[in-house]
């Protein structure tokens, strides 16, 4: 979006996004507004989806680019009738766009940014670079106060150091073992100015307690309550949480990328995903490791079956490792790195 503005200054620029993934957009100071399109199902959902694409249309848009490539985001981007459409070459839908870009099918070792900034480079704009594009997320006052106060009630202090764990995955070839999150938690709890919040999708609440409850035993009561469950948080709220943190520690999911839009130090967890396609993408200045479980001949894969059977991809990383390359960054290491167990 900021290259986008960069390029056209004057333009009105306009996001459609559906709900779960409004936060990371909305407040964007790049653009003029923010279409929030709900995903309903079934007949109501399709004529839903006609009345947008004629709100679309009547704003007689100059250029629409597919970000997304799905069915619905194809659709939409046709009944706008921008006068350009950008989008991939998709087999069944390429005729709804007027440029087609191609993308590769294959598990490249090539950053996702860079492949969507494919569909931005024919409006004559410069390749990405890590620090002058790095990605960004808004937050507003009210969220910032909200979440210092949950902190507060917490018994978090100012002068603590917090370490935020994030245990959910997008799907299970992508979760770490809540063994190891446990070993993990109190591993890094072990110092009085530590406090260690654990967070998880809301489908994941007991996957968190049990790592939350794990840790405490392991540490015995004294130092017990350093390991944290400070409730559910939302998209906004982990934006706010995390300019907080000094790090945060987890797998190749959602709140790892919203953590890229901040300073905090990141500490990400690959299992079938690769580093080199999917890691913060943000200024190398800011302290971020990579640890996976080095080179493996199923790795990457389609995440549809682990054909070893045991997702040695994940399950062979050491919690010792992860702990160590989390030192290594509260410590002051700055540069980028990738750890192979």
């Amino acid at each position: 979006m900021r290259a986008l503005r960069r390029q056209f200054p004057g333009a009105s620029i306009v996001y459609v996004v559906e709900p779960h993934a409004a936060p990371v957009v909305l407040g964007n100071p790049h653009l003029n507004e923010v279409i929030v399109a709900p995903r309903i199902g079934g007949v109501r959902g399709f004529a839903a989806d006609l009345a947008l694409g004629r709100r679309l249309r009547a704003g007689l848009f100059d250029l629409a680019i597919d970000f997304h490539g799905g069915p619905r985001a194809s659709l939409l981007t046709w009944l706008s009738n921008a006068r350009e459409r950008i989008g991939y070459e998709i087999a069944g839908r390429s005729w709804m766009y007027t440029r087609r870009v191609a993308r590769s099918r294959a598990l490249a070792p090539r950053h996702s940014v860079e492949n969507q900034w494919d569909l931005i480079r024919p409006l004559g704009i410069d390749p990405p670079d890590r620090e002058r594009d790095s990605v960004e997320m808004a937050i507003g006052d009210h969220t910032i106060a909200a979440v210092a106060r949950r902190l507060s009630a917490a018994g978090v202090a100012d002068h603590h150091r917090l370490i935020v764990i994030h245990v959910s995955a997008g799907n299970p070839f992508r979760r770490w073992p809540l063994e190891h999150f446990i070993a993990l938690a109190a591993g890094l709890a072990g110092n009085t100015e530590r406090r260690v919040i654990v967070t998880s999708g809301p489908s994941e609440r007991e996957a968190a307690a049990s790592v939350v409850a794990g840790a405490r035993a392991a540490l015995g009561p004294a130092a017990a309550m350093r390991v944290l469950s400070c409730g559910e948080f939302s998209l906004a709220e982990l934006r706010a949480l995390f300019d907080r943190a000094a790090l945060y520690i987890g797998g190749d999911s959602g709140p790892l990328h919203i953590a890229a839009t901040s300073r905090v130090a990141i500490v990400a967890l690959y299992g079938p995903t690769m580093p080199a396609r999917s890691r913060p993408w943000r200024s190398p200045a800011w302290s971020t490791a990579s640890v996976d479980a080095g080179d493996l001949p199923c790795r990457p894969c389609d995440q549809r079956t682990c054909q070893p059977g045991d997702f040695r991809c994940l399950t062979w990383i050491p919690p010792e490792r992860v702990v160590a390359a989390a030192l290594r960054l509260m410590n002051g290491a700055t540069s980028p790195q990738d750890l192979h167990v």
